[in-house]
């Protein structure tokens, strides 16, 4: 069969893609279909003085057909299409990868110094491989022979590339259709490898790391991939890959500090972020999924050493070494109106806050009963937090009151501004036990750190307009840890009533105290609550924020 025209209808892989498309069987034999994609695939690029326009033809012949590869695999393991299409693409599928051999011929295009026929083939590779694990259980050979020696190899280029992207997405797919014992068979095969592969990429010991981003950024999509199935497979698989992590969370600080490209660090930061508050994996995973596992008994044990390292990080000034740069928008992140109408990006300040808040919390409830006590300690960690945020943005440093940070720092980010109260109510409550000052010397000295409760609560009410309906969605939402944190809070409210009117005091009724408060976001309105004889008025002022 030719590849060009037929019968003026067009190119068979276009047609017989289109045919798919709309659920319908082509007008060609299974085997007249096969042998046109393995051709296409496998076809050598002819010579001569149209060298140039063959080879670019033969290009688009190829992804045209790794990409019908990939929508025949697609249709079977959708199981969404009718039982005669179903018929015609497991017979197609059958003579190209048994009789045709293809795999091995997709398989070698993840070398392809074209970006987008390897990533075609990877994609292609990746739904093949799904369909076989899903129908036979069993790992296709050629595919997981390539990316091992990829792995153990640790070259950074395409094939590695595509072999890391592939991994994923079939991790992904298993993961997502709840088929944890396949799961951990396909993991099992490659975790040996994946070490070897993530002790050179991320050292411990702080040796050289890979400056290749592209292949970094694809490593750490893996990586919270398999961290999230620490939590969706609980306690029925636990390998040493699941963990690297928190095992190489290090590695991952210093990759934050250290990298030369800021998206590199923005990811690292993001995924430690995400395993710290046990949300990896939530952009393709529902939070039912990320719940649905036994917890093992070594998960604290790893959460708790991804805490230590990320405090004694902070201990040791890394705050000082993350570099946090300009906002970035659709155009880029260039200065448009001059230097100084430039603000931070939000995303690295809140992750910074979050990492920390999270991990004195995990800390504090890790050594419950176990002597760490040190109630500066913990007050220790606040401040240097602060000193960072002072030194990225100039409205959090030009802020009277530091209990506003939080409401001020999170904006809409409304399950962000949850967790990060929920942690600092916890680390207040630990201070309040350990420091043996009065309750109104605790208070303000959690003023002093930005970590007032009753100053944080109300500062919440006052950031939604005291609206109790949306204070109503928040406790029925599953979104938020508004009700957990709620509960807490007014369990110690009513043992601590007098400070509660005492912040009441410090926020709304001193005139003396005129301060601006929550944005209603990251760089949106800013709602600025002044006194006026015992009433309080507010109004919308379009001002420099974040």
């Amino acid at each position: 069969m030719e590849h060009g025209v037929r019968s003026g209808q067009g190119p068979p892989l276009t047609q017989v893609y289109r045919c798919l498309l709309t659920g319908r069987c082509p007008d060609w034999t299974a085997a007249e279909v096969a042998d046109v994609v393995c051709s296409a695939v496998c076809g050598p690029v002819p010579g001569g003085e149209d060298r140039e326009r063959c080879h670019d033809n033969s290009v688009a012949l190829s992804c045209m057909s790794v990409s019908l590869v990939d929508k025949i695999a697609s249709c079977l393991t959708s199981r969404s299409v009718s039982p005669a299409v179903t018929s015609y693409c497991e017979e197609v599928l059958r003579l190209l990868l048994g009789d045709g051999d293809l795999m091995s011929q997709l398989v070698h295009l993840f070398q392809s110094k074209d970006l987008i026929v390897s990533h075609l083939a990877a994609k292609s590779v990746s739904t093949c491989v799904f369909y076989s694990l899903q129908t036979s259980g069993t790992i296709c050979p050629v595919w997981r022979q390539t990316c091992v020696l990829a792995f153990h190899r640790s070259l950074p280029g395409t094939e590695l590339d595509a072999c890391l992207w592939s991994l994923t997405e079939v991790c992904k797919k298993l993961l997502k259709g709840a088929h944890q014992v396949i799961f951990g068979e396909l993991l099992a095969a490659f975790d040996s490898a994946l070490s070897s592969l993530c002790s050179k990429f991320l050292p411990e010991d702080g040796g050289t790391k890979c400056d290749r981003g592209t292949t970094l950024c694809l490593l750490l999509d893996l990586l919270e991939v398999l961290t999230a199935s620490t939590w969706i497979c609980g306690a029925a698989v636990c390998l040493k890959s699941q963990i690297i992590t928190h095992s190489h969370s290090s590695a991952l600080l210093e990759t934050v500090s250290g990298s030369s490209e800021y998206f590199v660090k923005k990811r690292a930061l993001l995924l430690l972020k995400r395993v710290v508050l046990q949300k990896a994996g939530e952009d393709w995973a529902s939070g039912d999924l990320l719940l649905s596992g036994l917890k093992h008994e070594q998960l604290s044990s790893d959460m708790s050493r991804l805490a230590h390292n990320v405090l004694t990080a902070v201990a040791a000034d890394w705050l000082e070494t993350v570099q946090v740069e300009s906002a970035s928008f659709f155009g880029g992140t260039r200065a448009v109106r001059g230097e100084e109408d430039q603000k931070p990006d939000c995303v690295m300040l809140r992750a910074v806050s979050l990492l920390l808040l999270k991990s004195a919390e995990l800390r504090i409830q890790s050594a419950a009963g176990t002597g760490w006590s040190r109630a500066t300690e913990v007050y220790g960690y606040l401040q240097s937090l602060w000193s960072f945020l002072r030194r990225c943005s100039v409205l959090l440093s030009a802020l009277t009151h530091r209990c506003c940070w939080i409401s001020v720092l999170f904006g809409e980010q409304d399950d962000d501004m949850m967790e990060a109260a929920k942690a600092s109510l916890s680390i207040f409550l630990h201070h309040r036990r350990c420091s043996g000052l009065e309750d109104l010397a605790e208070l303000d000295a959690a003023c002093a750190s930005g970590n007032n409760p009753h100053c944080i609560f109300l500062l919440l009410l006052q950031s939604v307009s005291f609206d109790h309906s949306i204070l109503l969605d928040f406790l029925i939402s599953t979104e938020t840890c508004f009700l957990e944190f709620l509960v807490r809070y007014l369990k110690y409210l009513s043992a601590d009533w007098p400070g509660f009117t005492a912040a009441c005091g410090r926020i709304g009724c001193q005139r003396s105290l005129q301060q601006r408060s929550s944005p209603a976001s990251c760089g949106g309105d800013v709602l600025e609550q002044k006194t006026k004889g015992d009433e309080w008025t507010t109004r919308t002022d379009q001002t420099e924020t974040i």
